[in-house]
């Protein structure tokens, strides 16, 4: 496996794998982004945007 070139990709990829990790445990409340029935992107998409 290749390593990160720059310190700020390597941030924004481990931010991102918790953030996954705390939507997955439930950790990340997605009730307040009225999310019923969107598919993935549109719903990741919408955590990012919330952050």
């Amino acid at each position: 496996m290749r390593s990160f070139k720059r310190l700020g990709s390597a941030a924004i990829t481990i931010s991102g794998i918790e953030l996954a990790h705390r939507i997955r445990k439930g950790q990340f409340d997605l009730s307040k982004l009225n999310l019923k029935g969107a598919d993935a992107p549109a719903a990741w998409d919408a955590v990012l945007s919330a952050r």
